[in-house]
C-alpha cells in the first residue's frame, strides 16, 4: 500500500499553519488548465459574488479598528507558478497567508489549498471571524471562477 499524498506549494511557504482548509471542485469540460488563469479568474475582485465584495469592503472599514493594515489591489496576484499549482503569497504583520491553485486534468479537478500562520494578537482578533467564513467565501469564489471560465471556454 502506497503512502496517502497530500501535498500543496502552499505547505511548502507555511509548513505549519495554524489554519489550513483545502476546496476542490470539478472542472468543466473544455476550461483551462492554466493554473494562473484559474487564481486569476477566483481572486478577480469583479468577478466575486456580491456578498463576497460586500465583506470585503466591510473588512476594509474594520480592519484598521484593531490595527491591521488595508489590503492592497495586489494582494491576490499570483507570485509564481510550479508544476499543476499558482501560488499567491501575502506576508503582513497580522498573519502570513498563502494560497495554491491547483489544476489536476487527469483527475479534471481545480484545487485551492489557502495556509495561514497568525502574528500576535492582532492575527488572532482577525482571523477569529475569517476562519468561520472562509471555506464558505472560496468555496463560492471557485464556483464563480468555474462559470465564468467554462462560459469563455464555450464562447471559443
Amino acid at each position: 500500500m502506497s503512502e496517502p499524498r497530500f501535498d500543496s506549494l502552499a505547505f511548502d511557504e507555511i509548513p505549519r499553519p495554524h489554519f489550513a482548509d483545502v476546496i476542490v471542485r470539478p472542472l468543466p469540460p473544455g476550461v483551462t488548465l492554466d493554473p494562473a488563469e484559474w487564481a486569476d479568474a477566483i481572486f478577480s475582485p469583479e468577478g466575486a459574488p456580491r456578498w463576497v465584495r460586500a465583506a470585503f469592503i466591510l473588512r476594509e472599514a474594520l480592519v484598521p479598528l484593531i490595527g491591521v493594515p488595508r489590503g492592497s489591489p495586489d494582494t491576490f496576484t499570483v507570485a509564481r507558478v510550479e508544476g499543476e499549482e499558482a501560488v499567491i503569497v501575502a506576508p503582513d504583520t497580522h498573519l502570513f497567508f498563502c494560497c495554491a491553485v491547483g489544476v489536476d486534468p487527469r483527475r479534471r479537478l481545480v484545487r485551492v489549498t489557502t495556509t495561514v500562520r497568525l502574528h500576535g494578537w492582532r492575527g488572532r482578533l482577525y482571523f477569529a471571524p475569517v476562519k468561520l467564513v472562509h471555506p464558505v467565501v472560496v468555496q463560492s469564489m471557485l464556483r464563480r471562477a468555474s462559470r465564468t471560465l467554462h462560459r469563455r471556454a464555450r464562447a471559443r
